[in-house]
């Protein structure tokens, strides 16, 4: 007995059992679990949810059924696993926060974004969504295979026929054994303009299909930094992005500001960040909020942090960005089963694997229809037989004793199947009616029409692939929705320069902070006296202040009244259409309360032999080298030290040989050569342009041009043109020249400019009347006059802004490189550059 014992005794090595059991266990985790199929974009507990629901006919255009239903199916029949795990999984299927496009539709309780969990599976109800309708779609048309489930008593499929990308449209993440799959969501118009492209053109490169497929889409929204992450995640599998909330700020009555959070990055738990949020605050570690609550209702996201009247919002939400997850990190790892093999896939071949699938199915759909046509080809072909030889059918058949011999007698005398001898004794009397025998002719023809072209798609590659497309187009057109997430530029992303295309662009920038961008093509050339075109939606009494073309690679400067000075590059301002209002430029730029740009200056290089020259209100100037500015940080720099009490009036970008005229309040103007100033470092103060009595400032800042006009604009709407010549050069210093007899009639000067005959004037009351005038239509006056009526004000009324616009006569031909004649601004303290790009505040 011991014997027999000891037989069934195996030794074996302890580090060889491990390893080959843990290698099973892997691969079974790999295969059967954690990773999600390249064809069909799912996980095998994905695709037995699906099955499921499908088999019980909980289609989208049935009635909910109770979710424990389905998970028991599952469980049941398909899963070997716990009942919690089907039931998370399904819940995730139903979350609009989770999947980009539901496949599950939920009814109940399934959770929320702020972590909630869904009710339990006996009170929720679900079924199939519509687009999950397309993951099932031709699925008895033997277009995929099966396999026998954990216990053999049932069968369920490996793949599904999956007429949509669903691998990157709704993606996956998986923590398998010793690998990791997280592939990001898409959006569906996207990835299906990707597999057409594909489809055209086998030999695309990853960039080529990146025109059609940017990035990653996620439910939630959001902004995601930079390109670069993207593009190496695209090309190689793998590759990190940063997500950043959509926020913006605005302006509360009692003067303080507030950061609305509308969009969180992927997988973020809402309630967890106003926590961690508050957290901070109670640490001091962050300084500078007041309120902090959660608006947030079916309408959408809304999370309101009030901040200090004292704090600059920017600096905040850059801190928020640093210390919450209202900016995270989200790691690609492209990792899909290819063959049952997991494989790191880059963007084509995550495609293309779809591809080769959907070639498949439509090759075996195909095979499948032929099958049945040809089978009901055949049947018809014997009932053809038949009514030809109608009275000797019913005679054998009459004289039959048993169904069996008159089968066999059917099938020797005319040479019939088996099928087709049944379906003639399965024939019904009203068969041998004229109008129905004419049917069965009919359907005889359009079969073999069909199985002709069955047998052509068969044969033919390129038929398939338009099968496919035009199949994934219906889908696309059904379903498409827009994109959630947009990728934008972040200062710690100038890498991404090299990825973004030089375009020529059109900038705004309104009276009150709104900016914007768009293409040169939509401004149309028009000729003079045309209606124009509505350029931009403003708020009450608001307008554009600020108007001129650059390239998206250069650099705007932002000058302020107090001083400083900004930087943005032309791309890092968001692109918006033609009619709307745009962003405030204070959630593009770190500016401080009470303070407002003034001055707005397009660079194309920083060129050591060009200047910038300043002018505050008390009359003070100075001149610094353009170089001095060419590294500016985000928060801004001083670019000149201001007295107490005095502010920025404007700044002009000059080649060093340039005249300046300078305007006061009280009618005085003063003409001297730029270079009467010497250089000076940025943080200079500067010397005086003009001596000021107290009540008096400066109103008007320009450069001298040959030929051009000085114009001047009164508090009571008086304005008139005077030659250039009349204002002889003096010493900068001095007390000027009278350049207006102010009167009560007219009031105090508000403005002075150089104009052309190329240039409209654009004049704004206090309460928001604007009247816009040709220069043509101004009357030329000597300096000593007080001018005429340009528009009519009120008692109690004043003009408040002068705008110049520089017209353009000629088409806007945006091939071409950006010219001073290109530049159509309008502005309130304008620029002259004449060598950069002249663009005129």
């Amino acid at each position: 007995m011991a014997d027999q014992d000891q037989s069934r005794v195996k030794e074996i090595n302890i580090s060889q059992e491990m390893k080959s059991s843990f290698m099973d266990y892997a691969m079974s985790v790999i295969v059967s679990r954690a990773l999600p199929d390249a064809r069909d974009g799912l996980k095998p507990v994905h695709r037995r949810i699906l099955f499921a629901m499908n088999e019980l006919g909980m289609t989208a255009d049935k009635v909910y059924k109770k979710s424990a239903r389905i998970v028991g199916e599952v469980i049941g029949k398909y899963h070997p696993h716990g009942d919690s795990a089907v039931y998370e999984t399904m819940v995730r299927m139903a979350q609009d926060f989770s999947y980009r496009y539901m496949l599950v539709d939920g009814h109940g309780n399934f959770g929320s974004v702020d972590g909630d969990a869904a009710a339990a599976m006996r009170y929720t109800e679900a079924k199939m969504s519509k687009i999950s309708m397309e993951i099932v779609r031709d699925i008895n048309k033997d277009t995929i295979d099966y396999q026998d489930n954990y216990d053999g008593s049932e069968r369920e499929p490996i793949v599904m026929p999956a007429r949509f990308p669903n691998l990157l449209v709704n993606g996956a993440s998986g923590i398998a054994v010793g690998m990791a799959t997280n592939i990001p969501p898409h959006q569906l118009g996207e990835v299906i303009d990707g597999v057409l492209a594909l489809s055209e053109n086998p030999d695309i490169s990853v960039p080529e299909l990146m025109e059609f497929i940017p990035g990653p889409d996620f439910p939630t929204g959001a902004e995601i930094l930079g390109r670069s992450g993207i593009r190496k995640a695209y090309l190689t599998g793998r590759g990190s992005i940063t997500l950043r909330a959509k926020t913006h700020i605005e302006e509360m009555a009692n003067g303080k500001q507030k950061i609305i959070v509308t969009e969180i990055p992927y997988q973020v738990n809402k309630a967890k960040l106003i926590e961690k949020i508050a957290e901070l605050v109670r640490e001091k570690k962050i300084d500078g909020i007041t309120d902090l609550r959660d608006e947030s209702d079916r309408n959408g996201m809304r999370i309101v942090i009030e901040v200090r009247k004292d704090a600059n919002s920017n600096v905040l939400l850059n801190n928020l960005y640093k210390q919450t997850a209202l900016q995270t990190g989200f790691g690609i790892n492209m990792l899909a089963l290819v063959d049952g093999q997991p494989k790191v896939l880059d963007l084509k071949e995550c495609l293309y694997h779809y591809l080769e699938h959907q070639k498949v199915v439509i090759k075996r759909r195909t095979a499948f229809e032929l099958r049945k046509a040809e089978a009901r080809a055949h049947i018809l072909e014997g009932l053809r037989i038949a009514l030809d030889h109608l009275d000797e059918v019913i005679s054998l058949i009459r004289g039959s004793a048993t169904t069996d011999i008159a089968r066999n007698g059917l099938m020797e005398r005319f040479s019939l199947s088996y099928e087709q001898a049944q379906a003639i004794l399965d024939m019904r009397l009203q068969r041998l009616t004229g109008l129905e025998r004419d049917k069965i002719e009919a359907e005889y023809a359009e079969l073999i029409a069909k199985i002709s072209e069955l047998k052509a798609i068969l044969a033919s590659e390129e038929r398939v692939l338009e099968i496919i497309r035009t199949e994934l187009i219906e889908i696309k057109e059904k379903f498409d929705d827009e994109r959630r997430t947009m990728i934008t530029m972040g200062e710690d992303h100038l890498e991404d320069e090299d990825l973004i295309p030089r375009t020529n662009i059109v900038i705004t920038l309104t009276h009150n902070g709104y900016i914007k961008r768009m293409p040169v093509s939509t401004y149309r050339s028009q000729k003079r006296g045309g209606k124009g075109i509505q350029g931009m939606g403003t708020n009450d009494n608001d307008f554009v202040q600020h108007l001129f073309t650059t390239n998206s690679h250069h650099t705007i400067l932002f000058f302020t009244n107090k001083g400083k000075v900004y930087r943005l590059k032309g791309y890092e301002i968001p692109e918006l259409g033609r009619t709307a209002k745009g962003i405030p430029i204070i959630n593009l730029l770190q500016i401080e309360p009470g303070e407002f740009v003034s001055t707005v200056i397009p660079i194309e290089e920083f060129h050591d032999d060009h200047y910038l020259f300043f002018m505050t209100k008390q009359g003070i100037c100075k001149r610094s080298a353009l170089s001095a500015f060419a590294n500016i940080r985000k928060g801004g720099l001083f670019a000149i030290n201001l007295r107490d009490d005095d502010e920025l009036h404007g700044v002009r970008l000059t080649d060093g040989n340039q005249e300046i005229i300078v305007g006061t309040k009280h009618g005085v103007a003063i003409r001297f050569h730029e270079t009467d100033v010497r250089l000076m470092g940025r943080t200079a103060t500067g010397v005086k342009g003009i001596t000021l009595s107290d009540t008096n400032c400066v109103v008007g800042m320009d450069i001298i041009e040959e030929g051009h006009d000085v114009f001047i604009v009164t508090e009571k709407g008086y304005g008139k043109r005077t030659p250039i010549e009349e204002y002889r050069i003096q010493q900068r210093g001095g007390k000027g020249i009278k350049t207006c007899n102010i009167t009560d009639k007219n009031g105090p000067l508000v403005s002075l400019k150089i104009v052309s005959n190329d240039h409209d004037l654009m004049i704004i009351t206090a309460s928001g009347v604007i009247i816009r005038l040709h220069v043509t239509e101004i009357s030329t006056m000597g300096r000593s006059t007080q001018g005429v009526t340009l528009i009519r004000v009120n008692d109690g009324e004043e003009v408040s802004t002068v705008a110049r616009v520089d017209i353009e006569d000629e088409e806007l031909d945006i091939e071409d490189d950006i010219s001073e004649n290109e530049n159509e601004e309008l502005e309130d303290s304008e620029l002259d550059n004449k060598s950069d790009n002249d663009s005129e505040e």
